[in-house]
């Protein structure tokens, strides 16, 4: 499959400071990749990267088979870039800023642009100051799509957006994704939405990468056990314990063991056997997983 994102042993760091430890992955054409973690993980570090805003302190970062810090301008007409919120021009209209932005952009699609603001129902004059924080993230997108990009680079596209029009973002994406078979890689901390919409995730914690692959393969292999507090702090030292969330007289161990696995570490811990004999997994949706995976702190 052809590699339109390509890092390898990434790093960076602001000072003495490394942000980035080395990160490895790939996207792939075709597909929509989430890049997933807490606020302060390096996602928008690495956004900020492949996009040559930054400048990785060593290793390799390509887009779209260029070094991502000097990518030609020709090559950024295929880059579709949402980037720490909405618009730049924000004192055009709806009408003008499409016209403005269609010059820059050969395979311009106007039709994808009108098709999305239509259902504002604003009029076309009116200035984008004037518009709320979802009808401005409509124009954005549409402004994107009409761009006809190979690549999608979404950071933190939810930001800002209540429910509603989250979904109608989600929605238009999916579509066009699957219509024109663009590639998206989408940063987001909202993960509940994204269940049964991403192809691929790569889960980013404190700079380093923890997951990569799809969604499916994780939840088939993470899972979940609920025991006692008291039986928990026999088992701090299990290093088959991704993490361990506490409740009020509860702990939630996360894994990669399956039931019969996690029993036998258990018991080598000198847990209850009533505890052990009565581990069941818990029903995971990708949510539960990245918190267990990633912690709730």
């Amino acid at each position: 499959m052809n590699e339109l994102i390509v890092c390898k042993d990434l790093r960076f760091g602001y000072g003495k400071k490394e942000v980035l430890h080395g990160l490895n992955f790939t996207v792939n054409e075709g597909g929509i990749v989430g890049l997933l973690g807490r606020n302060g993980a390096g996602k928008s570090t690495t956004i900020n990267i492949l996009m040559g805003f930054l400048e990785q302190t060593s290793g390799e970062c390509s887009i779209l088979g260029h070094p991502s810090y000097s990518i030609p301008s020709y090559v950024r007409r295929d880059i579709g870039l949402l980037h720490e919120g909405f618009i730049q021009y924000d004192f055009m209209s709806i009408e003008g800023i499409e016209k403005y932005y269609a010059s820059f952009y050969p395979q311009w699609n106007r039709d994808l642009y009108y098709d999305l603001v239509s259902r504002i129902k604003v009029p076309y004059s009116r200035k984008i100051t004037r518009l709320s924080c979802g009808q401005r993230s409509q124009i954005t997108l549409g402004l994107i799509l009409a761009q006809s990009p190979k690549l999608m680079i979404l950071d933190d596209f939810s930001m800002g957006l209540d429910v509603g029009y989250r979904r109608l973002f989600l929605e238009f994406l999916r579509d066009y994704v699957d219509t024109y078979k663009t590639t998206v890689l989408l940063t987001s901390h909202v993960i509940q939405e994204l269940d049964s919409f991403l192809d691929k995730i790569v889960f980013i914690k404190e700079g380093d990468i923890i997951y990569d692959g799809t969604k499916e393969s994780f939840l088939s292999s993470f899972y979940a056990y609920t025991i006692p507090i008291e039986e928990s702090k026999k088992i701090l030292t299990c290093k088959a314990i991704e993490n361990i969330e506490y409740g009020n007289k509860y702990a939630h161990i996360f894994g990669y063991r399956s039931k019969e696995a996690m029993q036998t570490c258990l018991r080598e811990f000198g847990v209850d056997e009533a505890v052990v004999r009565a581990l069941e997994p818990n029903v995971l949706h990708l949510e539960d997983a990245f918190v267990g995976l990633t912690g709730r702190y």
